[in-house]
């Protein structure tokens, strides 16, 4: 049998480089395999050593941001494809109507920042729509999305006995107000997309978590930052805090 042919090394790093500029991000060793099908032994060895001399020949700094994305620009492009297609797009479908337009994030760009899992996505797109008036339908989907999650074992038992939540989350001198059956799940979710450590602050346990929740977004709305976001007050996270049940 024939043996496959070598890819030769400027391939590999106009691969590296085009991966950058649809990314933002210099390529990691796995993605960049995942992504391209180029494999480990077709560079380590015949080029190169180790996969930082591979970037850096690229021009590139080794898992340092490039041109990222504004995570304004990938929540449009989620919400207005979301939108068209009326459900959630999938990985196929984000990057199939990327490559018909010949520009912007690709899929890989969505979920580093917006999460790896839909569910993620999904409350990232509602807490969205929340600044996005006219986009009811993308809200249902989201909140059609969010309600089919469901949980396993020992946590479902637990969320499903308990009140609902609005919390007070910080990251950095910011501040999320958001809603969830289970403050400490949603504090471990946060955490896996900010990029500073980051907590929850108070947790006010509610019947009624949309309702609470727009409660205070429209108490602090002056001091919205995007989104769920909000450059509080010492007196405004007080304020908050004094509330246990609403």
């Amino acid at each position: 049998m024939r043996s496959k042919q070598p890819l030769e090394r400027d391939v590999i790093l106009d691969e590296i480089k085009r991966f950058a500029a649809e990314t933002g991000q210099a390529p990691g060793m796995n993605a960049f395999r995942h992504a391209t099908g180029i494999r480990i032994e077709d560079w380590q060895g015949r080029y190169w050593a180790r996969w930082s001399d591979a970037v850096r020949e690229a021009g590139l700094t080794p898992n340092a941001l490039q041109s990222s994305y504004p995570r304004e620009t990938l929540l449009r492009a989620l919400l207005n494809l979301t939108h068209r297609l009326g459900h959630l797009p999938t990985r196929a479908e984000f990057d199939l109507d990327r490559r018909s337009r010949s520009s912007g994030p690709t899929f890989t760009a969505l979920s580093r920042a917006l999460g790896l899992r839909q569910v993620a996505r999904a409350q990232a797109l509602l807490d969205y729509c929340a600044t996005q008036p006219g986009f009811d339908d993308v809200r249902e989907i989201c909140l059609a999305r969010l309600g089919s999650a469901k949980p396993h074992g020992k946590r479902a038992a637990e969320e499903t006995s308990s009140l609902g939540e609005v919390y007070l989350f910080r990251s950095g001198r910011h501040y999320k107000i958001g809603r969830s059956n289970s403050s400490g799940r949603r504090e471990r979710e946060l955490a896996l997309l900010m990029p500073d450590k980051g907590e929850v602050v108070h947790a006010i346990k509610t019947d009624d978590p949309a309702g609470i929740e727009l409660y205070w977004h429209r108490r602090f709305e002056v001091k919205r930052r995007g989104g769920e976001w909000f450059d509080l007050t010492a007196a405004d996270v007080s304020a908050f805090k004094r509330r246990r049940f609403m």
